[in-house]
């Protein structure tokens, strides 16, 4: 039996990966900060992570597949961002992932390997003076990635998925249907917000994609073609 972990598995994108392994009869333990959680874990502090780390080893053994999506959003220019805020965003973004996929990585490395995939954002690559701090974690992440990816390999893969705008609760209560959610839907080339589920496929692909490593692959429908 497949066993895997999700990190952020309790809602939203890491919600919909979950219920995707489970149909296709994988184990899967859940790590997340909230109620919905196997195991409670706050990913910005390594004593947590290493405990959960050590609980998923005694309940289910060393996961094959590991795929990250906690993160945080975050909205602020650069001028008006509280210093502290470079910390939490940055620290929870890159740090906290690099501090989950080591902790686990060390285990995979000595039991035959497998696949991690997090979660980063095309915020990565485009420069939004709004949202300046996520998109440096973001970007951050993106080199997370590409060393840990060259670093374990040829055991375990690393790749992660940059999504666009996706209809999840970190959008909190913006309209849908009208307003600036409404012109990113129009400028998405395929004609709508993105779903926890359109990259839960992506993310399960990636798992799946056995001569891909250290790739962000963009799941966006295709709103980065053309983004003011």
């Amino acid at each position: 039996m497949t066993v895997a972990v999700v990190v952020g598995g309790g809602s939203g994108i890491g919600a919909a990966v979950v219920h995707r392994q489970r149909l296709q009869g994988a184990e899967v333990l859940v790590w997340d900060r909230g109620d919905e959680a196997d195991i409670r874990c706050d990913i910005t502090d390594a004593a947590q992570v290493d405990e959960a780390t050590d609980v998923t080893i005694e309940r289910i053994g060393v996961p094959s597949l590991v795929t990250v999506t906690a993160g945080i959003g975050h909205s602020a220019m650069f001028l008006d961002a509280p210093v502290d805020e470079w910390d939490r965003v940055v620290g929870t973004n890159a740090k906290g992932v690099w501090l989950v996929i080591r902790a686990l990585a060390r285990h995979m490395l000595d039991n035959g390997g497998g696949s991690i995939v997090v979660t980063s954002s095309v915020s990565a690559q485009l420069a939004d003076k709004l949202m300046g701090l996520y998109c440096v974690s973001k970007a951050a992440l993106d080199m997370v990635i590409a060393v840990a990816a060259l670093e374990w390999a040829p055991t375990i893969r690393v790749n992660g998925v940059a999504p666009g705008v996706t209809d999840t609760a970190m959008l909190g209560p913006v309209p849908r249907e009208r307003g600036w959610l409404r012109g990113v839907a129009e400028r998405t080339a395929l004609g709508r917000l993105g779903t926890p589920d359109d990259i839960a496929e992506a993310i399960l692909a990636l798992h799946e994609i056995g001569w891909v490593t250290g790739q962000v692959l963009t799941c966006d429908g295709g709103l980065s073609l053309h983004s003011p």
